[in-house]
């Protein structure tokens, strides 16, 4: 999910295991949706930073996995090809970016602590350190160091 969060905040990454060694994460979805906006798989994948024959292998994949295929292709040649998302395929993203939203809403206080627990985050609490006492009563000064 591309939500604008720093590299160091924690966030949900979701992975959908299908059976059978496959899986639906947030990688496969992002080239589905690339395809849907480009209307070519090597252009999405170009976007994604992935050569030709790895978004092919993903889309045959996904395409192999599921009863109904994930994306339909036109072979190239002097009018072009091109792939789009079966009316399946915009469903498929469309549940799994469900999924996704309902996940995140329900770990989003836990997100929020363990952000809240890392080191050099703005919430993080001031750390504790055996050099400086942890509290300091008014009836005893802390000890003096020695120089």
């Amino acid at each position: 999910m591309t939500d604008g969060l720093a590299a160091d905040t924690p966030r949900l990454t979701l992975r959908v295991d299908l059976g059978g060694g496959r899986a639906l994460g947030p990688g496969k979805v992002r080239l589905l949706e690339a395809i849907a906006e480009t209307g070519s798989i090597t252009k999405a994948g170009q976007a994604l930073g992935m050569s030709y024959r790895r978004a092919w292998l993903l889309v045959d994949d996904m395409n192999t996995c599921f009863r109904d295929v994930v994306i339909a292709t036109r072979p190239g040649g002097v009018h072009g090809g091109g792939a789009n998302l079966t009316p399946f395929g915009e469903k498929l993203v469309e549940s799994y970016r469900a999924i996704e939203a309902e996940a995140m809403d329900a770990s989003r206080r836990h997100l929020s602590d363990l952000e809240a627990a890392l080191k050099g985050s703005a919430a993080a609490r001031p750390t504790t350190s055996i050099k400086r006492p942890l509290t300091t009563s008014p009836h005893r000064k802390p000890a003096r160091r020695s120089e």
